[in-house]
């Protein structure tokens, strides 16, 4: 494979390098298991191996590698622990978020959104679920900076990535994203009727769909999963 052309800073070359591997372990492109090489990496993207330790060294702190005795930098295997952890802080932040958004919203943000939600249909229906996830975050991200709060999308981030690992299973077919669809759609309807009540049971709905879908997807993938 030809290098990545990095010609930046290092540690801009090493923010880089930590997204573009974050992406690919969350899109199980690098399964859970995979041993990451310093070398291998370096090479990879054409850098020294520095901005690739510093990469790994973040991957870590958001727990989606570690370092094993004997093995170095593995993939961790998906954590239904850290995955409902993660699930209880997003619930709570996002909650929050669209309860404010019922008082005041930006009208370009809904604006947005309404753009959001058709592209994430289209996605949906012609089964490209890299394009409806990316959508999804970008929806969720709207809501965020529409109620007046993008730093709270920012405290998500890194722990989410624990329950993306675990959508990227859930989510196969046409006929399991649009109902992800219509629930987004009552969460702006709610917010656009002002009901704080009706927004906050949406968005608990909402991200209480990963557990209904969890224990299929756990025996489909036993090898995914930690003990």
């Amino acid at each position: 494979m030809a290098p990545f052309p990095f010609p930046v800073s290092q540690g801009s070359a090493a923010q880089r390098i930590e997204s573009e591997l974050r992406r690919s372990i969350i899109a199980l492109e690098l399964p859970p298991g995979s041993r990451l090489s310093e070398q291998e990496l370096a090479e990879r993207y054409g850098v020294s191996r520095q901005p690739v330790r510093e990469a790994l060294i973040g991957l870590a702190r958001t727990r989606l590698v570690e370092v094993q005795p004997q093995r170095g930098t593995v993939v961790v295997k998906i954590s239904i622990r850290k995955m409902m952890e993660a699930r209880f802080v997003r619930e709570a932040i996002e909650t929050a978020i669209v309860r404010r958004a019922c008082s005041s919203f930006d009208r370009q943000s809904r604006e947005r959104i309404e753009d959001l939600l058709e592209m994430q249909e289209h996605a949906a229906r012609r089964g490209d679920h890299d394009a409806f996830q990316r959508y999804d975050e970008l929806f969720h991200i709207a809501l965020a900076e529409g109620a007046g709060c993008p730093l709270a999308w920012e405290a998500i981030q890194d722990i989410k990535a624990h329950m993306d690992r675990v959508c990227q299973l859930t989510l196969p077919a046409a006929e399991a994203m649009l109902p992800l669809i219509d629930q987004h759609r009552a969460i702006v309807a709610a917010i656009d009727a002002g009901d704080e009540d009706a927004a906050d049971a949406a968005m608990r709905r909402h991200l209480t769909e990963i557990l209904r879908a969890l224990p299929r997807v756990e025996a489909e993938n036993p090898e995914l999963f930690s003990a």
